[in-house]
């Protein structure tokens, strides 16, 4: 028998057996991203036999991807991420089932989404989305395998299982400026190392051995090869309904609004409105406008007074992340008319080098 062969050298393991392989086989698994660690969790689940796995992303592959999303090839360069995931997976293990959403996780989809699976991961380098999806888990009573990577040190983490601890729980503070990869740089290794460490995670889960980190992160070092293990309880303060849900989100992200440079370029000489960089002073490239004011998005609640709160205030950072962390923030201080430049910096660069040329 194929599967049989396929699988012997972990089916011979005890722990594991012909029932674990068929709890394998009968598991689905979403993956909220295809980038770096979703380019390691996906051909170790389907390599595992992991029966339906789907995959969540709606960017597409640039060559600055490749020196850490290493399932791609150089000749795939603008192509749908999800699109490519699926095929290479499914050329590694032909017998699962691979299904591709080839959009963005929002509040629109994130529940109808997740009910359909067992076990939702997490490899977004997004800190809101990764709020939305600790929040879809809750109200979906689904697992969620946490990992996130800052430079040369990751963190995994398992929310939710069995009750137990969400992400709410470890980082209650929904206005983290933590950077992405894009912002404060990554090697492919530090990806790696976490992505298995989530993949490994999900296994465990689905075959029921071993201990799972729940209520517990694990913080690795690459550079020396340190790791520790840290426990965190369960808040009091974590339930949240579908009702509750769409409650939160659908009421936030109707009043949000995101705005293109090449758009608001009549603005540039306005000196009624008001350019925010909320990236930090050393970043590049410099975005020299008449009009512009910085202040790192880790200090803007406490310079808030430093804005008018009636003044049109354009928010950006360097990739458009932090720029809507902060344009939130201003909307709970009552700040009315907020904008977030989508791309951010990098996309401002570009179109003012385009409208100079």
């Amino acid at each position: 028998m194929s599967e049989t062969s396929r699988y012997n050298r972990q089916i011979i393991l005890p722990e594991i057996g012909e029932d674990g392989q068929y709890k394998l086989l009968k598991s689905k698994v979403l993956v909220i991203g295809a980038g770096g660690l979703g380019a390691v969790i996906l051909p170790y689940l389907a390599g595992a036999g992991v029966g339906e796995i789907g995959i969540v992303d709606d960017d597409v592959i640039e060559i600055s991807n490749l020196h850490r999303q290493v399932i791609y090839k150089s000749s795939a360069v603008g192509k749908r991420k999800a699109a490519e995931a699926k095929a290479m997976i499914l050329e590694l293990n032909p017998l699962i089932k691979v299904n591709v959403f080839a959009e963005k996780l929002s509040s629109k989809n994130a529940i109808s989404l997740f009910e359909n699976y067992d076990i939702i991961v997490d490899a977004t380098d997004n800190i809101a989305i990764k709020y939305l999806i600790n929040d879809a888990c809750l109200a979906t009573h689904k697992p969620m395998v946490y990992g996130s990577i800052f430079r040369f040190q990751g963190q995994v983490s398992v929310f939710n299982y069995q009750n137990g601890p969400t992400y709410r729980c470890l980082y209650p503070d929904e206005n983290n400026s933590a950077l992405n990869c894009e912002d404060a740089g990554v090697i492919g290794v530090s990806v790696g190392i976490i992505g298995m460490f989530q993949a490994n995670e999900v296994l465990k889960m689905i075959l029921g051995v071993g201990e799972v980190l729940s209520g517990k992160i694990l913080v690795y070092n690459i550079l020396n090869n340190e790791q520790q293990k840290y426990d965190f309880e369960k808040s009091s303060e974590v339930e949240m309904t579908k009702e509750d849900f769409e409650q939160k989100y659908n009421s936030s992200e109707n009043q949000f609004e995101e705005i293109k440079f090449e758009l608001i370029f009549d603005e540039i000489e306005n000196d009624e409105v008001l350019f925010l960089d909320v990236r930090n002073e050393d970043e590049l490239p410099k975005i020299n406008l008449k009009n512009t004011l910085q202040i790192p998005l880790v200090n803007l609640e406490n310079e808030i007074k430093k804005l008018n709160l009636n003044q049109t205030i354009y928010v950006f950072c360097q990739s458009g992340i932090r720029s809507k962390i902060a344009t939130e923030l201003l909307q709970k201080h009552q700040f009315k008319n907020i904008k977030s430049i989508s791309g951010g910096a990098l996309a401002m660069k570009q179109s003012l080098h385009e409208k100079i040329q």
